[in-house]
C-alpha cells in the first residue's frame, strides 16, 4: 500500500465540508443535545443513560465516517481515475486497502471527541478496560461498514450515492438503536434489528456502560467478523469483475 496514497485520500475526505460537518460535528452536537433535553438533572440512572447516549453517538461518527469512502469510489470509478490507477505500480489489494485504511482513520476524530465532551460536560467516567471496549471496539467495529460503503461505492453512480449513502446510514443508525433507545422498540423491531450490522456495533460499546438489554463482547465481535468476511469478499469479487471488462 502507498503511504502517499493513503495521505491522499485521508487530505481529500476533511476537506469535504459535508463529510466534517455530518461525521465529526454532528455525532458531538447530537450528544449534547440528547443528553441536556432527555435526560434532566435527577432523572434516575441518568449517569448510565448519559453513557449509552455518548457511546451511540460513537458509533454514529464511526457508521458515517466509514461508509463515506463509497462516494469517493463511485466518483472514480465514473472518471475513469480507476482504469488509470490499474496503469500504475499501485496493486488492487493497494488500492482497496488505501480506501479501506483511510475509512478507518477518518473514523478516529468522532471517536475521540464525543467521549471529550462527554467528559467535559457531562462527567461521564468509565474504569480502563470500559474506555477500552467503547473506544477501540467501535473503532474495530467500523471495519464491516467501511467495506460496506466500498460496495455501495462499486455498484453506484456520483448522482445515487449521496441520498443512497444517507439512507443506508440513517437506516442503519436508526435500527441499530443509535437514534431510539432500544429498550423502547417493540420486540419485532428489536428482531429486525438484530439482523444488522449496526446493532452490534452499538453493542461494543453499550456493554461498557450498561448490562441492561446488552450481549457479550465475543457475540458481537464474532457477528462484525462474520459481516466482514462476507462483505470483503463481495468487494474483492466485484473490483476484480470491474478489473476484467477494462
Amino acid at each position: 500500500m502507498s503511504l502517499a496514497y493513503l495521505r491522499l485520500e485521508i487530505r481529500r475526505t476533511f476537506r469535504s465540508t459535508r463529510f466534517v460537518v455530518f461525521a465529526v460535528v454532528f455525532p458531538v452536537v447530537m450528544f449534547l443535545l440528547q443528553a441536556n433535553l432527555f435526560l434532566p438533572a435527577g432523572t434516575p440512572h441518568r449517569a448510565e443513560l448519559v453513557g449509552v447516549f455518548m457511546v451511540n453517538m460513537m458509533a454514529f461518527g464511526v457508521l458515517s465516517a466509514a461508509m463515506a469512502g463509497g462516494g469517493r469510489l463511485a466518483l472514480e470509478r465514473a472518471g475513469g481515475w480507476q482504469r488509470q490507477l490499474r496503469l500504475t505500480p499501485l496493486s488492487g489489494a493497494g488500492y482497496l486497502g488505501g480506501k479501506g485504511l483511510s475509512g478507518m482513520l477518518v473514523a478516529l476524530p468522532a471517536l475521540v471527541l464525543v467521549p471529550v465532551v462527554a467528559v467535559i460536560t457531562e462527567g461521564v467516567h468509565l474504569g480502563f478496560d470500559g474506555w477500552l471496549r467503547a473506544g477501540l471496539g467501535s473503532w474495530l467495529g467500523a471495519v464491516p461498514f467501511v467495506l460496506l460503503g466500498l460496495l455501495l461505492g462499486q455498484f453506484g453512480t456520483p448522482e445515487s450515492m449521496q441520498p443512497l449513502g444517507m439512507l443506508v446510514t440513517m437506516t442503519m443508525g436508526f435500527l441499530g438503536g443509535l437514534w431510539v433507545p432500544i429498550d423502547t422498540m417493540p420486540e419485532w423491531l428489536r428482531g429486525v434489528s438484530q439482523l444488522l450490522p449496526s446493532y452490534w456495533l452499538t453493542q461494543l460499546g453499550r456493554g461498557a456502560v450498561t448490562s441492561e438489554l446488552s450481549v457479550s463482547l465475543l457475540t458481537a465481535v464474532a457477528v462484525l467478523a462474520g459481516w466482514t468476511v462476507v462483505l470483503g469478499a463481495i468487494v474483492i469479487r466485484r473490483y476484480r469483475a470491474d478489473s476484467a471488462r477494462v
